[in-house]
């Protein structure tokens, strides 16, 4: 439920500027910043949820997948509503899903059928094919191609201007480095690099 056409932004940061101004583009007024870091000119989240009503408008601005999911969670227990934000510039077919605040940024193309998760990021000049299925919590940075039926998994983060080809999938807990070609499947939880891609390193699992 949006009150007033008002939303804050969870994210003090660069990342939560952009987020901001993604949030003008489409309509909304800023109410407001939320952030723990003493150091940011933002409300705290434990003052915040005292003041505020329930059913207030509020959008992630957090770059890092792990930190995203988790102030979600907390969020949407504590009762707040968590709209996806869509620049005007933004192409999205009549046939994509999208999750609960996803954020989709200037000049994205998502083509017919795609699903885009809760709480994913889909970054400046992106393009995302038809058929593809983008996890949650995922983000996808600036200037990355997506071809035709690639899945992407949960928390999953792909650099900038990678490009992966069609019908491959990559695994949760996972980074593909930026520049990279993906032309073969990337497991869950390592980070591949390269043209084509390759696995340099396996990440330590989280508790996810």
């Amino acid at each position: 439920m949006e009150i007033n056409n008002t939303i804050y932004i969870y994210g003090a940061g660069g990342h939560g500027r952009v987020v901001a101004d993604i949030a003008l583009a489409s309509g909304y007024v800023i109410g407001g910043w939320i952030d723990d870091d003493p150091q940011k000119e933002a409300i705290s989240w434990e003052k915040f949820n005292q003041s505020m009503p329930k059913g207030t408008a509020i959008a992630l601005g957090i770059g890092d997948n792990l930190i995203r999911k988790s102030v979600f969670q907390k969020v949407l227990t504590a009762g707040y509503a968590f709209p996806s934000l869509i620049h005007p510039s933004a192409i999205i077919a009549p046939s994509v899903s999208l999750g609960n605040s996803a954020v989709i940024m200037p000049l994205c193309v998502i083509n017919a059928n795609a699903t885009i998760g809760t709480g994913t990021i889909i970054n400046t000049a992106s393009i995302i094919e038809h058929d593809c299925k983008v996890g949650e919590f995922v983000h996808i940075s600036p200037n990355v191609a997506l071809g035709g039926s690639v899945q992407i998994e949960n928390l999953t983060h792909i650099g900038i201007g990678s490009c992966i080809i069609q019908n491959i999938h990559v695994g949760e807990n996972s980074v593909i480095g930026a520049g990279s070609t993906v032309i073969h499947a990337i497991p869950s939880n390592v980070t591949a690099v390269g043209n084509p891609a390759r696995v340099i390193t396996l990440i330590d699992k989280k508790d996810n």
